[in-house]
C-alpha cells in the first residue's frame, strides 16, 4: 500500500550497505563518536538525497524514500547515527531547497548530498526550547551583512558541521515576523564551537553548543524572504517531526521483535519465558501499540508526501510513536531482567536513545497544545 518494488529494493540496498560498513564499528562509535566520512560515504550512495532532484545529485524519489531510511537506520541499531543522518538528510537541508535561490542551492545543498559538507540545523537555546519565539540570538542587518550575536545549544553535528542553518531574530516588535534563517558556515570569524555535550543516549553522534559573538554574515546567506524565517522554520518542523515519528516507531519495532525472540529462547523455571501468561500479554501489548502506531504513521507520512500540511496529524504520529518507543523499550528491559540492564544487550541502548524523540522537535507536552488549538480547546 505504501511501499512499492523500488522501495523494497532500495530498503535492500541501505540493509546490506549498513551490515557490511556500519554495523561492524557501532560499538566503538557508542565511545567516541562516528568519523566524519561517513557523510562521504552516505552521499556517495545517494541516501543523503533521496528525496531531492536529479538536478542537485539526488535520487528522485519519495517521502516513503526518506521513511524506508529511517527504518533502516533505526533496525541497525544506533539512534545516534540515525539522528546524525536525519539532521544533514531531512532537517537542515529541506529548507535551502525549498526556499533557497539557485546559488545557494549549488553552493550548499549540492554538496551536503554528496556529503561534502556537514549541515546542523540551530534552534535551541539555553533559555529557548519549545518557546522557539523567545530566542534572543540576534541578526541586525548592516548593508550587506547581518551581525549575529548569542548562543545555541543541544545541536546535532554541531562539533563538526560545516555549516549551520542558524534561526535569527532580527526585530523584537515585529513578532513572528521578526525571524530569519541564517546560514553560518564554519570558519566564519565570530562562530564558535564552546563545547560538546555529554548525553544519556544518542552516544555516536556529536551534541554542541554554539556561540555566535559579533558574527559577520553576508545577506547572501539569508534562506528564504527576510522576516519569513518563523514561517519557514514552522514547516521545517513539520517533516523534522514525521521523520522522528518514523525512527521512533521502526525501533520499537526492532525492540519487540528481539524481545520476542529473547523470550522464546530464555529458559525459566523449567520452559520458555513466552509461555507465561504475564509475559505473552505483555508481549501482545508491544505489538499491537507497534503496529497501530505504524500504521498511523504511514497514513500520515502519505498525507505529507501528497503535498499536504496535516499539522494535528503529524503531531499525534509524533506523540504516539515516540511514547511507544519509549514504552516498548522500558517493557523489553522489564522482559529480559538483569540483563536488558546490560550493555552487552541492544534494549539498554534503545531505552536511553528512544527518551530523547519525546523532548526534540516539540516536546510532547507542545504536540499536546497543538493537537488541542486543532481541535478549538
Amino acid at each position: 500500500m505504501y511501499f512499492t518494488d523500488a522501495h523494497e529494493e532500495l530498503r535492500l540496498h541501505i540493509r546490506k550497505f549498513l551490515e557490511k560498513e556500519v554495523q561492524p564499528h557501532l560499538e566503538e562509535w557508542e565511545e567516541k563518536t562516528f568519523p566524519d566520512s561517513i557523510f562521504r560515504r552516505f552521499g556517495e550512495l545517494g541516501f543523503l538525497g533521496l528525496r531531492y532532484p536529479p538536478e542537485y545529485g539526488g535520487q528522485g524519489g519519495d517521502y516513503f524514500s526518506a521513511v524506508v531510511l529511517s527504518e533502516e537506520m533505526a533496525r541497525v541499531g544506533s539512534g545516534g547515527l540515525g539522528m546524525a543522518v536525519a539532521v544533514q538528510a531531512e532537517m537542515a537541508t529541506p529548507p535551502v531547497f525549498k526556499f533557497g535561490t539557485e546559488e545557494q542551492k549549488r553552493r550548499w545543498l549540492v554538496p551536503a548530498i554528496r556529503g561534502e559538507q556537514i549541515a546542523a540545523l540551530a534552534i535551541t537555546e539555553p533559555d529557548a526550547g519549545s518557546d522557539v519565539a523567545g530566542i534572543t540570538t540576534v541578526a541586525h542587518r548592516f548593508g550587506d551583512e547581518f551581525i549575529v550575536n548569542g548562543r545555541k545549544i543541544f545541536i546535532t553535528n554541531g562539533a563538526r558541521c560545516d555549516w549551520a542553518l542558524v534561526v535569527t531574530k532580527t526585530d523584537r516588535d515585529r513578532g513572528h515576523s521578526g525571524f530569519n534563517l541564517l546560514l553560518i558556515e564554519k570558519g566564519t570569524k565570530g562562530f564558535e564551537v564552546t563545547r560538546t555535550l555529554q548525553k544519556l543516549g544518542m552516544h555516536s553522534s556529536d551534541t554542541a553548543e554554539l556561540l555566535f559573538e559579533d558574527c559577520h554574515v553576508p545577506a547572501g546567506n539569508l534562506i528564504g524572504e527576510e522576516g519569513e524565517g518563523f514561517k519557514n522554520l514552522m514547516w521545517e518542523l513539520q517533516g523534522e517531526r514525521m521523520i522522528a515519528a518514523a525512527g521512533a516507531i521502526a525501533g520499537a519495532q526492532r525492540v519487540f521483535e528481539y524481545t520476542m525472540e529473547y523470550a522464546r529462547n530464555r529458559k525459566a523455571f523449567g520452559k520458555p519465558i513466552s509461555d507465561f501468561q504475564v509475559i505473552k500479554h505483555r508481549l501482545v501489548d508491544m505489538g499491537t501499540k507497534v503496529a497501530a502506531v505504524q500504521a498511523f504513521v504511514y497514513q500520515t507520512a502519505q498525507q505529507w508526501d501528497r503535498g499536504e500540511y496535516p499539522v494535528r496529524e503529524i503531531s499525534q504520529a509524533k506523540l504516539l510513536a515516540t511514547q511507544v518507543a519509549c514504552d516498548v523499550a522500558d517493557d523489553a528491559i522489564q522482559i529480559l531482567g538483569g540483563h536488558g540492564y546490560m550493555r552487552e544487550f541492544p534494549v539498554e541502548r534503545a531505552w536511553r536513545d528512544a527518551r530523547l524523540a519525546r523532548i526534540g522537535a516539540g516536546t510532547d507536552e507542545i504536540m499536546k497544545e497543538i493537537i488541542a488549538k486543532s481541535y478549538g480547546i
